[in-house]
C-alpha cells in the first residue's frame, strides 16, 4: 500500500470517526408536519412552532449538552408516506429518540408500532384512542407511548355540549334541542363522534343524522341546505378550518340559524379573517391559557421563540402556534430527565413524562395549561377553556392590525373542569 493511499485510508478513517462523534453528540428527533396536505391550513403553523421551539432549545445549549438533530418532512397528511418515514426513523442504526406527530389517521396507524419499538410520539391529534397507555378500556389498542397537549376531541366536545345544554336554557327555549355532528368520513372528525353523540343524549339533545363533508374547501351548499331544513340548533364542525370557512360561508348565504361548534382545528385566527361574519360567534376551545399577546409572564418565552423565523417579531402566531410550543417545550422536558436518567431512550423520554404533576414547561407560566401523564392515564389534562369568536368588521388587511384593533377577538366564555371519569378514558 502507498503513503497515498495508506493517508487516503486514515483521512477516511478519521471521517468516519467524526461523524460517529457528531452523532453521538446529538439526539435524533422526527418530526412529522403537513405544510401541503389537507390540514396544511393548520399544519402549518403547528409545524412552523415545533421548528421554532427545537431552534430555540438549540440555541439555548440544547438538551444534556447536546443539540437537538430534528428530522422534519412534510408527508402532506399522507399515511403511507407517514409510515416510510417512521420505518426510516424506527431502524436500529438510526433510530429516533421520539417523534413530534401530526394526524390523527396517521398516529393512530403507528400506534401498535411505537409500543413495540419503545418511540414515544407528542401527536398533534387529539383522538381519545390514544390516551388509554394499557388498553383497558377495550375502546382502542393500548397506547403507551402516544402523548398530546390539551383536552382530548372528545373531552372538548363533551364540554361544548355541556356549554350548549345551559345556552339552551339561558335563551329560555323549550322542548329538546338538536345537535348534529359534521365532517369528512375520515378518523380525525369522526374520532369524538361516538363520544359526542352519547354526551348529547345524556344531556337531552335530539341526536340527528351526521352530515358529511369533505376536508378540503368545496361547494357546500347541499350541506346548508340540509343543516337548514333538519332544524339543527347546534352543530359540530369536526375538520379543520379550510373546510369549515367553506361550510361557514354557505350556511350564512342560505340563511341558516345555528350554533356552530368548532373543532380545536377548525377555528382561528386566520379562519375568522377568511370567513369574516359567518365565523361570528362559533364557540370552540383553546388548548393554552392564553392566545399570542396575552398577558402571561410565558409571553417572553413565547416571543423569544418566534423569534427564530421572524426575527422582527411583527407575525401574528395563531393559537395553533402557541399550543404546538407548549407540545414541543412538553417533549423538551421529558427529554430532559431522560438524558439525565439513563440516556435518551424512547424508553427514559417516555418515562419523563412522568415526574411532574400539573406541569408548565419552564418558562412558560400562564400560556400553557398545567398537564399530567401518568402510566396509567394519558389524559394530560381535563379542563377545556371555551372560547367565542368575535367578528365586527370588515377582515380585510393584517391579522396583526385586526387583532390589534379588535375587530378579531378570542372571547372566553366558559372553563369546563370534566371529572376523571375511569370508563371514559380511551374514547
Amino acid at each position: 500500500m502507498t503513503m497515498k493511499s495508506l493517508l487516503s485510508t486514515a483521512s477516511l478513517a478519521l471521517a468516519i470517526a467524526a461523524f460517529s462523534a457528531s452523532a453521538q453528540a446529538q439526539i435524533a428527533l422526527g418530526h412529522l408536519a403537513d405544510y401541503s396536505g389537507g390540514t396544511s391550513d393548520v399544519g402549518t403553523p403547528y409545524g412552523q412552532a415545533v421548528t421554532d421551539t427545537f431552534a430555540w432549545v438549540n440555541k439555548n445549549g440544547g438538551v444534556g449538552g447536546k443539540q437537538l438533530n430534528v428530522d422534519t418532512n412534510d408527508y402532506g397528511y399522507q399515511v403511507p408516506r407517514a409510515i416510510a418515514l417512521y420505518k426510516k426513523w424506527s431502524a436500529p442504526d438510526s433510530k429516533v429518540a421520539a417523534i413530534m406527530g401530526w394526524g390523527t389517521a396517521d398516529t393512530e396507524a403507528l400506534t401498535g408500532f411505537l409500543a413495540q419499538d419503545k418511540i414515544p410520539d407528542m401527536s398533534g391529534s387529539y383522538a381519545a384512542a390514544l390516551t388509554d397507555p394499557e388498553g383497558v378500556s377495550g375502546k382502542a389498542k393500548p397506547a403507551p407511548y402516544n402523548f398530546f397537549y390539551g383536552p382530548s376531541y372528545s373531552d372538548s366536545l363533551r364540554a361544548m355540549l355541556m356549554w350548549a345544554a345551559e345556552d339552551w336554557k339561558a335563551k329560555g327555549k323549550s322542548g329538546k334541542p338538536k345537535f348534529v355532528h359534521m365532517g369528512a368520513n375520515h378518523p380525525y372528525p369522526n374520532a369524538p363522534k361516538a363520544a359526542g353523540e352519547a354526551m348529547a343524549q345524556e344531556l337531552g339533545f335530539e341526536v340527528l343524522p351526521p352530515l358529511v363533508f369533505a376536508l378540503a374547501p368545496g361547494d357546500y351548499s347541499a350541506q346548508c341546505l340540509s343543516l337548514k331544513s333538519s332544524g339543527a340548533n347546534y352543530a359540530y364542525l369536526g375538520n379543520t378550518a379550510a373546510s369549515n370557512i367553506s361550510v361557514m360561508k354557505a350556511c350564512k348565504t342560505a340563511g341558516v340559524e345555528v350554533q356552530f361548534l368548532g373543532n380545536v382545528w377548525g377555528m382561528d385566527e386566520n379562519a375568522a379573517k377568511t370567513a369574516g361574519d359567518a365565523a361570528n360567534g362559533v364557540i370552540f376551545p383553546l388548548r393554552t391559557a392564553v392566545s399570542w399577546g396575552g398577558d402571561a409572564p410565558g409571553m417572553k418565552t413565547l416571543m423569544e421563540i418566534s423569534k427564530m423565523s421572524d426575527p422582527t417579531g411583527k407575525v401574528y402566531r395563531p393559537v395553533h402556534y402557541v399550543a404546538a410550543v407548549c407540545s414541543a417545550l412538553y417533549m423538551k422536558e421529558a427529554l430532559d430527565w431522560a438524558a439525565k436518567n439513563g440516556g435518551a431512550t424512547g424508553e427514559n423520554v417516555a418515562k419523563g413524562f412522568y415526574q411532574k404533576k400539573n406541569w408548565v414547561p419552564a418558562g412558560m407560566d400562564g400560556v400553557c395549561n398545567p398537564s399530567t401523564w401518568t402510566d396509567k392515564d394519558h389524559r394530560g389534562t381535563l379542563k377545556v377553556d371555551l372560547y367565542r369568536t368575535k367578528v365586527s368588521g370588515a377582515t380585510d388587511g393584517d391579522l396583526n392590525d385586526l387583532m390589534a384593533k379588535g375587530t378579531i377577538k378570542l372571547e372566553k366564555v366558559k372553563t369546563v373542569e370534566l371529572p376523571r371519569k375511569p370508563e371514559l378514558l380511551g374514547w
